[in-house]
C-alpha cells in the first residue's frame, strides 16, 4: 500500500525498555531499590530470582511486598495502587516507566557527552604525537648527513642515542594511542546503538512510548492532519491463562507485526502490556478509521496456532480508538480522547473502532 503507509525498517528492543516495563507491570515506582531489583530479574532472565519472579506472576499476578523482599528485594513507601486495568492506572503505570526511561536515557546522553570529548582528546593527541614525532626523525636523518667538528663526535652520539630512544618511546605511544582512538570510536557507536534502542520495545521490536512521544512531539501543522488511534487486544489474559505468557508474547509479537505491515510508513509502537498505539499522518479521520477497521479485519481473520502442535489458539481480535489530533493539542488530551474512545469500542461488544 503507498502513500501514507509507505514502508518503514524493523527495530529492535533493549534493557532499558524491558526494566521500565517490569516496574511499569510491577507498580513499582523508578526508585533505585527497585531498579535495582528490576535490573537483577531482567539482566539474569535464567538465574533464580528471575525463575521465581515468573513463577510467582503467571497467569498476571503482581509481586507483593513480601515476595519481592523474600527475594532480597525492598519495597520504598508510596501511594496505595490504583484498581488495575483502570485508565488512571494505565496513565500511572506510564508515567512510572517513562521516569526510568528518562532517567536512563540521560545517562546514556551524557556518558556519549564525554566519550565524545574524550574521543576529540584522543584523536588531537594523535595528531600532535604524530607530527612530533615525523619532526624528530627528520632532525635525527639530518644529524647523520652533518659532518661533525672535531672533538664533536662524542656529543653528536649521545644525542643519536637519545634521539633514537624518543622515536622509540614516540612510536610505541602512537601504537597505543591509535588503540585507545579505536576504542573509544567503537564505544561512541554502541553507545549511539543504546541511545536507539532506548526507544524501542524488546518482545515485539517495535518503537516503545518513548519514542511515541518524542513522534508526537515533533509533530508539525504543515505535515498534514494527525490522527491517534490505541489498539488493546480483547480479552488478552485468556490467552495467557489458556496457553500461557510463552504463547501469550508470540501473539503480541504477531499482532504488533501485522500492525506494522498494515499501516506502512506511519508509527506504530508498543504502548504497554497487550496495548499498542498509532500515530498517523497526513490521513484524516474518517481514512485512518476505515484503514483501522481494515487491519482490525484482518486480524480477526488470521488463523493463530500454536506452532508444535498446530492446535488452534482462537480467534485474537483488536478494539480500537481513534480521533484526530488537534493543532497545538497535547499528548495527554489527545491520548485520553483515545482511550474513551478504546473502552467506548470495547462496551459495545468489543472488535470494533470506534472514532471521534
Amino acid at each position: 500500500m503507498g502513500g501514507p503507509f509507505a514502508a518503514r525498517k524493523d527495530d529492535r528492543g533493549d534493557l532499558f525498555s524491558q526494566v521500565g516495563a517490569f516496574l511499569a507491570a510491577q507498580g513499582l515506582s523508578p526508585e533505585p531499590a527497585h531498579y535495582s531489583f528490576a535490573y537483577d530479574v531482567i539482566a539474569n532472565p535464567g538465574g533464580p530470582i528471575a525463575r521465581a519472579v515468573a513463577r510467582l506472576t503467571d497467569g498476571g499476578v503482581r509481586l507483593s511486598r513480601s515476595d519481592i523482599e523474600a527475594l532480597g528485594g525492598s519495597v520504598a513507601a508510596g501511594p496505595p495502587p490504583l484498581p488495575a486495568d483502570s485508565a488512571p492506572q494505565r496513565q500511572a503505570e506510564h508515567d512510572r516507566a517513562t521516569r526510568v526511561e528518562d532517567a536512563a536515557i540521560r545517562l546514556v546522553a551524557d556518558t556519549q557527552a564525554q566519550v565524545d570529548d574524550f574521543a576529540t582528546m584522543m584523536r588531537t593527541m594523535q595528531d600532535e604525537t604524530r607530527g612530533f614525532g615525523r619532526d624528530l626523525a627528520h632532525s635525527a636523518a639530518r644529524m647523520e648527513h652533518v659532518a661533525p667538528a672535531a672533538g664533536a663526535v662524542a656529543g653528536l652520539d649521545e644525542i643519536a642515542r637519545i634521539t633514537g630512544t624518543m622515536l622509540t618511546r614516540i612510536r610505541d605511544a602512537e601504537v597505543r594511542l591509535a588503540q585507545a582512538t579505536d576504542e573509544t570510536e567503537a564505544l561512541r557507536v554502541k553507545l549511539a546503538e543504546a541511545n536507539d534502542t532506548a526507544r524501542r520495545d524488546a518482545l515485539t521490536g517495535l518503537p516503545n512510548r518513548r519514542a511515541f512521544d518524542e513522534a508526537f512531539a515533533r509533530r508539525r501543522d504543515r505535515d498534514g492532519p494527525f490522527c491517534l488511534a490505541i489498539c488493546d487486544i480483547d480479552r488478552f489474559k485468556r490467552i495467557n491463562d489458556a496457553h500461557g505468557h510463552q504463547i501469550g508474547d508470540r501473539v503480541l509479537s504477531a499482532v504488533g507485526r501485522t500492525l506494522a505491515d498494515e499501516c506502512h510508513g506511519q508509527l506504530v509502537v508498543r504502548h504497554g502490556g497487550e496495548e499498542f498505539a498509532v500515530l498517523l499522518r497526513g490521513v484524516a479521520l474518517a481514512d485512518a478509521a476505515s484503514h483501522l477497521d481494515g487491519v482490525r479485519d484482518a486480524i480477526a481473520n488470521k488463523r493463530f496456532r500454536l506452532r508444535e502442535s498446530d492446535t488452534p489458539i482462537g480467534q485474537v481480535t483488536l478494539s480500537i480508538g481513534v480521533t484526530a489530533v488537534q493543532t497545538a493539542e497535547d499528548i495527554a488530551a489527545a491520548f485520553a480522547r483515545a482511550d474513551r474512545l478504546l473502552y467506548t469500542a470495547k462496551a459495545d461488544g468489543r472488535d470494533r473502532v470506534c472514532a471521534a
